[in-house]
């Protein structure tokens, strides 16, 4: 199998059927555009049909993991149908590519994750944090509703109350913060977390891989179980796609103000 149609991901094979991908666009700390959007979707297809792959190490370039969605790419969606529901389609195939691949995927988050970087970030079955890192749903300051990940993972790993709590405000959470949550992992020192991800990768790449696979599985029943909840969710993100806060969302993202949004006047 090869990775060289990719635009936005490095890839690297390493000892022992370890690839280690990178997204690669830290001029804009990686942030997520449309070609991005679309590589994060399909690469876990990739992996796992690549007989050569046994683990995935996901990590960003630079300074950021990824930092949310391209504004650019908001624009763009907002009141497009078309782009609309494209991209509802693209963001499930993004979480249920990442849970049905049968290879472990670790994701060494090196700093801001937020949009489809943390959807990528938590739904790895192993996440390591910078303990400096920032994590968050900002859907809500955006003017949508959190969809793209949260309503199926959140509640189960930080529970109810703090799942409400910071999809409700959008408010962000260090990596040391979602250790003690049990967001991710581990937290440790930044220049730790690349070598930690990829020592639990040989870790697992070098373990009976149908027993790890297979554990993966068994264990991925409980987001599958959530299925229906986070279709719903997705939908109703892109609903807002279609509606008036979304406008004020990017202007005031784009003039650093607090947003005036319409359906609170």
């Amino acid at each position: 199998m090869s990775f060289d149609d990719y635009q936005q991901l490095l890839f690297e094979r390493r000892d022992h059927g370890v690839l280690l991908i990178t997204i690669n666009n830290p001029e804009k700390y990686n942030a997520t555009d449309e070609v991005l959007h679309g590589e994060l979707a399909r690469v876990w297809r990739d992996v796992d049909a690549d007989a050569d792959v046994r683990v995935a190490v996901v990590t960003g370039a630079g300074k950021a993991f990824s930092a949310g969605g391209d504004l650019a790419m908001v624009e763009r969606m907002t009141g497009d149908h078309a782009r609309v529901s494209h991209m509802l389609k693209e963001m499930s195939q993004l979480v249920y590519n990442i849970i049905d691949c049968e290879k472990p995927v670790v994701s060494a988050i090196n700093g801001v994750a937020v949009g489809a970087g943390v959807v990528v970030a938590l739904l790895a079955d192993v996440a390591i944090a910078a303990e400096d890192a920032k994590l968050g749903d900002g859907h809500v300051k955006l003017g949508v509703s959190a969809g793209d990940h949260a309503a199926i993972i959140w509640p189960l790993l930080a529970g109810m109350a703090k799942a409400r709590y910071y999809l409700l405000t959008g408010e962000m959470v260090t990596g040391a913060e979602a250790e003690k949550l049990g967001m991710v992992a581990k937290a440790l020192p930044r220049d730790q977390v690349l070598d930690e991800a990829l020592r639990v990768a040989d870790v697992l790449a070098t373990g009976s891989q149908q027993a790890i696979r297979l554990t993966k599985k068994s264990l991925n029943n409980w987001l599958r179980a959530m299925g229906p909840t986070f279709d719903q969710s997705a939908a109703y993100e892109m609903l807002c796609f279609l509606g008036p806060d979304v406008p004020e969302g990017v202007a005031a993202l784009r003039e650093k103000r607090a947003p005036v949004w319409p359906s609170a006047r």
